[in-house]
């Protein structure tokens, strides 16, 4: 408790003057004051945030900064780039409630007032799944900032020529357009506008891709590279304008076919809209395609690698010394092709004929069987039988007696020479050919009938032979049969058709 107690001072001894205290009170005071008012805390560190703008001529130092309406910070610094342009980067100090800011932020100097004047920067900190920004990043880019569009740009822009076609606009609109009518009719699509609105932000939400910072920034490449590409021949692309706005003038001129075409184009969206509704449906199948679609999408690089050498080789294919030499030697002689194939009409007609011929008569005789009286000789093919004379012929030319070679030209063997038959039987008329119709088609004749009787030897004597000559030559026919020749001739036949076979060949 000693420690405690207080000191007496005693008379005499120095202390702070009253002047002294008073004067600290005063700093004090007006320190904290300040601080007070102006929130300032010098022991903390401000998120400062850079970004580059176009033209940043609006904005000055200690300007706010705000989010969704809410100041979150100030303008620190304005660091001029281009004086032509206005171009500048500015510094900025934000709070803790403004943060964080994202890598896809993007920053607007807006205007507080309806008439210009107090701007403010205006700050959209970005999606979440972007990185987080820190302050010692590079500063946000051109392509990420935007300025206000003041008064004297657009007066600038509304020349005498463009003021007259807003006017006429404006007629044409307020007159024809929403006239007669219009009006009434834009009332009553009013209702609608909610699903089309509906589905509209479905497709701009669908246009930014599944990567909005990658896809857009590819669509935005290839639209530059198309605009670039628009802009090697300018001649064509003026004389595209002008035929666009003559195509323009045109529709314009023809108002009354445009205004009747009107009924046939909302029966047309009535007809349409079972279509829609079933494009509609159609829609999630597509959109599970095109995700499914999306990898070979993205290895469709490779393919195109591999395919670039092919192409190129094919476009040296293409060269008049290659396809378009070989292309102008058929476009010369193609005209005798073409007269070769009209010279060839009559002679393919009478191949179609023979052909017809060899289907229809020729190959269904060369399959029929020939009948025979000659015992196990009887249904042999014309086709085997034709082939087997001629072995037959080339064997019986070589057998010879006293008077020349001899060879059997009949269909009956000798031993069938011995009942006194013969097959087949001659025409009564021998000298009497076979009818010959050379104008009937062979296709449409009927193919040969073998089917011939057999008959008595007798009946090969001269029709007018008395019957004493019938019976010498009997008789002469019977002496033969019973002569040593005939014998050997029987021997050899029988011999050959043993070494034949079973059916008698």
């Amino acid at each position: 408790m000693a420690l405690l107690r207080r000191k007496r001072r005693r008379p005499g001894e120095g202390g702070m003057s009253p002047f002294t205290a008073g004067l600290i009170t005063l700093l004090l005071i007006a320190v904290g004051s300040y601080f007070g008012f102006t929130k300032a805390n010098p022991f903390a560190s401000p998120y400062e945030l850079e970004a580059v703008f176009e033209n940043a001529s609006s904005i000055k130092p200690e300007s706010p900064v705000r989010i969704a309406g809410v100041n979150v910070g100030k303008v620190k610094e304005i660091e001029t780039i281009d004086s032509k342009t206005g171009a500048a980067k500015l510094t900025m100090e934000l709070e803790e409630d403004g943060l964080p800011i994202h890598t896809d932020a993007e920053l607007k100097i807006r205007p507080r007032i309806l008439l210009e004047g107090n701007f403010f920067v205006d700050v959209s900190p970005g999606t979440p799944n972007a990185p987080i920004r820190e302050s010692d990043d590079d500063p946000i880019p051109m392509d990420q900032t935007a300025q206000p569009v003041q008064l004297g740009e657009i007066l600038n822009v509304l020349k005498a020529d463009v003021r007259g076609d807003l006017r006429t606009l404006l007629a044409e609109y307020s007159l024809k357009g929403l006239g007669g009518g219009g009006a009434e009719a834009f009332n009553d699509a009013i209702p609608f506008f909610e699903d089309a609105y509906r589905s509209t932000s479905l497709v701009n939400d669908a246009l930014l891709g599944t990567q909005p910072t990658q896809d857009v920034q590819r669509l935005l490449e290839g639209q530059q590279r198309t605009a670039a590409a628009l802009t090697v021949d300018e001649g064509s692309l003026k004389d595209l304008v002008t035929n666009l706005n003559t195509t323009a003038a045109a529709l314009a001129g023809e108002d009354d076919a445009l205004q009747a075409s009107l009924p046939a184009l909302r029966d047309t969206l009535v007809a349409g809209e079972p279509a829609l509704a079933s494009l509609n449906d159609a829609l999630p199948p597509l959109r599970a395609f095109a995700v499914d679609a999306l990898p070979g999408v993205r290895s469709s690089d490779e393919t195109i690698d591999a395919a670039l050498p092919f192409i190129r080789q094919t476009r040296l294919l293409m060269r008049p010394q290659e396809l378009q030499g070989t292309a102008a030697e058929l476009r010369r002689q193609i005209p005798s092709l073409v007269r070769l194939n009209g010279r060839l009409i009559g002679f393919l007609a009478s191949q179609r004929e023979l052909a017809s011929c060899t289907n229809e008569v020729l190959v269904p005789f060369a399959e029929s069987e020939i009948p025979s009286g000659e015992e196990g000789n009887s249904g042999q093919l014309v086709r085997e039988q034709i082939n087997r004379s001629f072995v037959g012929l080339s064997g019986d030319s070589r057998t010879n007696d006293a008077n020349t070679p001899f060879f059997r030209v009949q269909g009956v063997a000798p031993d069938r020479i011995a009942l006194g038959e013969v097959q087949p039987v001659p025409p009564s008329d021998p000298s009497l050919p076979p009818p010959h119709r050379p104008d009937v088609p062979c296709e449409t004749q009927e193919p040969p009938n073998l089917n011939a009787p057999s008959a008595a030897s007798s009946e090969f004597s001269d029709p007018g032979a008395s019957p004493a000559d019938k019976r010498l030559l009997q008789t002469r026919m019977r002496r033969f049969l019973e002569s040593d020749r005939f014998e050997k001739v029987l021997r050899a036949g029988r011999a050959r058709r043993a070494a034949a076979g079973e059916d008698g060949r």
